[in-house]
């Protein structure tokens, strides 16, 4: 594995917080050794070994940073999972062994910014969470709104609540981002920072709209672990060895590059750090990554196979 170094943990307890999101506090494999410490905002990678393969997902890690008796993650069981979540909701139990990464941060808090405008879509929620005491402990201007499922929203706000008081909006129908956030975001502050994470429709229509109201690059940030990196098979062609190796509707190209015995280096596996990135010498790539400029996507020079895809039958990579 081309990754981050493997920390061996116990899985100490399985919650139910809604109908289809568990939280697994994890702790040392040897039962008394410290975990690494880490910053608000951090994920860790899982490993879960299967009887036919191996799958790795990120998730963010949720208690206040600085703890290092145990992590804790959350995980939601996605009706069409390529594998991982319905892993963690079937196979895994308390007491079962598991690999996760060291922990990495590619979605830190603007120490600087004069206010903190957070946008969460669902398990989107994650990251904030150990990022809310902090901004609490600072007396730090927060605005959060937080978008759900009318059956989700009380166990959702009740884990808001919990780490910071207040200047919480909560809903439960569907609106366009410019329609719901626009007038919103027009009247911010200057120094303000925006923070997004859930569904890509939801990050895509708010970094759209942040744009269209001149707000800079660098004054939004969003995370994404890679859901939707699903789509129409292709082949990708290694151009070293002359090796095809076919990518599935519902594998991603590194998971399909990993399967293959392709060793590609990785951190977040959600498109954010540039990490995971290859040379394409032809085709077309279907960029689903915010780690890219629109500049740079646009030449279709470079591909980040965590989450982007072909919209070629081929993809030739440099590798």
């Amino acid at each position: 594995m081309n990754g981050p170094k493997a920390i061996p943990v116990r899985v100490e307890r399985v919650e139910s917080i809604t109908a289809d999101i568990r939280r697994f506090t994890l702790v040392s494999a040897d039962g008394g050794g410290s975990l690494p410490a880490y910053s608000a905002g951090s994920h860790v990678v899982v490993t879960m070994h299967g009887d036919a393969r191996t799958w790795r997902n990120a998730y963010s890690l949720t208690k206040p940073a600085g703890a290092r008796d145990a992590y804790q993650i959350m995980v939601r069981r996605v009706a069409a999972s390529r594998g991982g979540s319905a892993f963690m909701h079937t196979q895994v139990h308390e007491g079962t062994q598991l690999e996760i990464s060291m922990p990495s941060n590619f979605f830190p808090l603007a120490r600087r910014a004069a206010k903190h405008v957070i946008v969460a879509g669902g398990i989107g929620i994650t990251p904030f969470l150990s990022m809310l005491p902090e901004l609490a402990a600072s007396r730090a201007c927060v605005e959060m709104h937080l978008c759900c499922r009318p059956e989700d929203a009380e166990a959702l706000q009740a884990l808001i609540d919990e780490r910071i008081a207040g200047n919480v909006t909560v809903y439960t129908d569907l609106q366009d981002a410019e329609t719901r956030f626009g007038s919103m975001l027009a009247a911010q502050p200057p120094g303000t920072h925006l923070y997004t994470c859930g569904p890509s429709g939801l990050m895509e229509g708010l970094a759209q709209v942040a744009r269209s109201l001149g707000w800079p690059d660098s004054h939004f940030h969003q995370e994404s672990f890679g859901g939707a990196s699903h789509g129409e098979p292709f082949v990708a062609v290694l151009a070293k060895s002359g090796c095809e190796v076919a990518v599935g509707a519902h594998q991603s190209l590194l998971e399909a590059l990993e399967a293959a015995g392709i060793d590609v280096p990785y951190m977040c596996r959600g498109g954010a750090c540039g990490t995971c990135t290859l040379e394409v010498l032809e085709g077309e790539p279907e960029h689903r990554d915010f780690f890219q400029s629109a500049a740079e996507r646009a030449t279709n020079c470079n591909v980040l196979p965590c989450v982007s895809r072909a919209r070629s039958e081929r993809l030739v990579l440099n590798i």
